[in-house]
């Protein structure tokens, strides 16, 4: 860490509002973990050293050089754009120790061997600065005694920092510091994962496995034994344990096979060796059909068979009675369902727990198991009960951490029916509840979160860096900010922030637009014109909008091609006025994306004066996968930022890759790629945490509401021309005449080009922004009248993928 008088005055900004400034990092150990680290940092913007064993040869850093190499290839990519590679610098412990100097923060990555991460504590210790920070990845080895191999002016700056696989995209970050730990090196550690990696941090006690792998494993082996128990096959475990109860749709097999079975029973070996005092250690003995699996080869994913195999476009399920793969089967009794099907109802886990049913009273067991595991190990694990909800959430994909099910559905009740089964013999374990359980009516109140430790609630962290989460991730039993609002519909919401600045939220599925979501829109730039600063489009949750809502709109659409009728030219009308309103109202309006903005959300994003928009933000025109092309401004807005791209060079150069990713329903796979596709600009900021995004679109606002902020004055769109739409025919006829391609692909990439070069004018003619919207109404309108358009639409809507006919 660098003194302050060491520091630009950006850097000295940034460390004002609670943010370090690390330049460089080195990651220790090059493999999968190791190199996926590394690529985060890079897409934070932060060059990283990746250092690896030595190879023989002329090349000592081959290894290193690999592994950035296999980034490249990885699903999901680990690098926002693929050109981050080229901040990470291969290196090797013979060469390039001495380069540790002028790290800031070292992240060890290596095998979880206590010998193996001693022995290169003492190989690189002599080579750090006497300010950066040490911190090993790793999942669950004891941090204190690490420190042991530390001399003793490193010992304050060193502590764990467990990245959850893959880093780029899991939220989790466990901290774990030892007795020696400096807390300010705790404190500065947490700011930056938070707002420069993009991170949820919790701090987890210097345990077995933390927090987050320690009852989620345990919650998978209880789910084990309870299936054997019952009797339930392997593919209604993972019917029973995906979205139905608010888990990952990947539910327990599947994602023991996205994890690797070889992984797991790494794990549950190390949790066998380490918990002897468990009074649940018994849980974590390995099962015989992962014994099998294992040893046959079977390990997953990444062998493409473990729990299931995809055979003959069919995905089967290993039986352990035969060892062999089958067919699958499930069979949930429906009075399981209908009480599955109510996922907000508090009553429904009470109700589990009285039906007469294996599947019911297996769903029961797992939880309770769960709530009785976390609250004997609560104290032990975590400062308080929200460390522990949170890294469930954020590490293992739960809509609700086991404290958080637990209070929803009662928390007295609940206890009670614990205790109950506890008396009667049916828990893994006769402990009983820790006598706290009882004295509290709820875990997480507005007073914050209860810590057995002080008997106590403990408040949200005051770190300033989480002042720039306007509107953190809320646990059941906090309140939620109030807010005045503006106008509410069943559409959308206008609500008021710091007085002066409007946000408007869509209150449809997925945030789809509708024609309720259109009039929201002008009715809120009405208002913020008269009375208000500026705007922000922002949504709570995921996503930004999914774009315009078929099911709505296409019955309008149809009904509106009959013969003399307007209708459906008026509604794009209105779609596209709702749109470029926001670039030409005479305030600032800013969207605020994080998620999926695709479609129509793409357009009215395209539209906003700015765009703030997480790292993870998957952005695209998508129109053509449902047979129809972008009408909502889009085609019109990618030309416009084109033409001026081209000034006075070669239109069709500039609209090049603008028509394959619009003909193609490309989609950016971050808002970093977004940029390379022309969906965001150069000027719109793209930060790394979700929850920053509205914070940083407010300060937008004000930023450009400052610099006397006027609207831009509509400029003509130097056309692309008939000879642009040529070459692109060219490029059709050739991708067609291979295969690539239909007859209809062809149909609607044609009107694609025809939208994006302004129809068969002369190259660089002047065309308002009108003519380009007529072009994309007309295309829009013309395949709207097609059988095979229907059929795409029918095939989105029905399965939720695109159709190619």
């Amino acid at each position: 860490m660098k003194s302050t008088a060491q520091l630009t005055s950006y850097e000295v900004s940034k460390a004002i509002i609670g943010i370090p400034v690390f330049k460089r990092v080195a990651i220790l150990g090059a493999g999968v973990m190791g190199a996926q680290i590394a690529a985060h940092f890079t897409n934070a913007g932060i060059p990283s050293l990746l250092f690896d064993l030595p190879k023989e040869g002329m090349d000592k850093s081959a290894i290193a050089k690999q592994a950035i190499k296999s980034l490249m290839k990885q699903k999901p990519e680990p690098l926002a754009v693929a050109t981050n590679a080229s901040r990470i610098t291969p290196c090797n412990y013979d060469d390039d120790l001495e380069k540790l100097i002028d790290c800031d923060l070292v992240i060890e990555a290596i095998a979880e061997k206590m010998e193996w991460k001693s022995d290169l504590y003492h190989k690189i210790s002599p080579h750090l600065g006497e300010d950066t920070i040490l911190a090993s990845n790793t999942s669950g080895l004891s941090i204190s005694e690490l420190a042991e191999s530390l001399p003793d002016n490193l010992r304050n700056r060193f502590l764990g920092i467990h990245f959850f696989n893959p880093p780029r995209y899991m939220p989790l970050v466990e901290l774990i510091a030892q007795p020696q730990t400096s807390p300010e090196v705790v404190d500065t550690i947490e700011s930056f994962c938070v707002a420069t990696l993009g991170k949820g941090v919790v701090r987890a006690r210097d345990t077995v496995n933390f927090i987050a792998n320690r009852l989620g494993l345990f919650s998978m082996m209880s789910t084990f034994h309870h299936a054997q128990r019952l009797s339930l096959n392997f593919e209604s475990v993972d019917a029973l344990t995906g979205k139905s109860i608010g888990r990952p749709k990947s539910a327990t097999l599947r994602t023991a096979d996205l994890v690797g079975l070889d992984t797991m029973r790494h794990v549950l070996r190390n949790a066998a060796e380490h918990l002897g005092d468990d009074p649940w250690v018994s849980i974590y003995r390995i099962p015989d059909w992962l014994d099998t699996l294992v040893e046959k080869g079977a390990l997953g994913a990444k062998t493409k068979a473990g729990v299931y195999k995809k055979q003959d476009g069919e995905i089967l399920v290993y039986e352990p009675a035969d060892d062999s793969y089958r067919k699958r089967k499930v069979k949930i009794p429906g009075k399981v369902e209908k009480v599955l099907k109510d996922y907000k109802n508090p009553e429904r886990l009470a109700k589990l727990s009285t039906i007469n049913d294996p599947h019911a009273e297996f769903l029961w067991s797992i939880q309770r198991d769960v709530f009785h595991y976390a609250a004997y190990l609560l104290d032990s694990i975590a400062d308080n009960a929200r460390e522990v909800d949170l890294a469930i959430r954020w590490g293992f994909g739960w809509k609700q951490g086991p404290f958080e099910i637990w209070q929803h559905a009662g928390w007295q009740r609940i206890a009670d029916l614990i205790q109950q089964d506890i008396d009667a013999g049916k828990t893994l374990t006769g402990e009983p509840l820790p006598a706290w359980v009882n004295n509290i009516e709820a875990i997480h109140t507005s007073k914050g979160s209860w810590s057995p430790t002080d008997n106590s609630y403990h408040p949200r962290s005051r770190l300033p860096v989480y002042q720039r989460q306007r509107r953190p991730e809320r646990l059941v039993g906090e309140q939620a900010a109030q807010h005045e609002v503006l106008f509410e519909n069943d559409s959308a919401r206008f609500w008021l922030i710091d007085g002066d600045i409007g946000v408007l939220s869509f209150k449809t599925k997925m945030h789809t637009i509708d024609d309720g979501v259109l009039d929201s829109l002008n009715q809120a730039a009405e208002l913020a014109q008269q009375q208000l600063t500026g705007m922000v489009i922002w949504q709570p949750d995921e996503p930004f909008s999914a774009g315009a809502d078929l099911k709505s709109f296409m019955p309008v659409a149809m009904k509106s091609i009959l013969p003399g009728s307007n209708a459906l030219d008026n509604l794009l009308q209105k779609f596209q006025h709702s749109c470029i309103r926001m670039r030409k109202s005479n305030i600032p309006v800013v969207a605020g994306v994080q998620g999926l903005a695709l479609g129509g959300g793409c357009e009215l994003m395209m539209q906003c004066d700015r765009v703030v928009a997480a790292l993870e933000s998957y952005i695209g025109l998508v129109e053509v996968g449902v047979g129809l092309i972008p009408a909502g401004s889009g085609c019109m807005e990618l030309a416009r930022r084109a033409s001026v791209k081209a000034a006075g060079g070669d239109r069709f150069e500039a609209l090049k890759d603008i028509f394959e990713t619009v003909a193609m329903g490309k989609v950016a796979t971050s808002a970093e790629q977004a940029k390379a596709f022309g969906f965001l600009r150069e000027s719109d900021i793209v930060v790394m945490n979700r929850h920053e995004v509205l914070h940083a679109a407010i300060a937008q606002v004000r930023a450009l509401s400052a610099a006397n902020y006027r609207p831009a004055i509509e400029s003509p769109i130097r056309a692309g021309g008939r000879a642009a739409i040529a070459n692109f025919k060219a490029a059709m006829t050739n991708m067609h005449a291979g295969g690539f391609i239909s007859d209809y692909d062809m149909k609607i990439g044609t009107l694609v080009a025809h939208a994006l070069c302004g129809g068969p004018v002369d190259a660089g003619t002047e065309l308002p922004e009108s003519w380009y919207l007529r072009y994309e109404r007309e295309g829009f309108r013309s395949l709207l009248k097609s059988p095979k358009t229907h059929a795409r639409v029918k095939h989105m809507l029905d399965t939720g993928k695109p159709l190619r006919n």
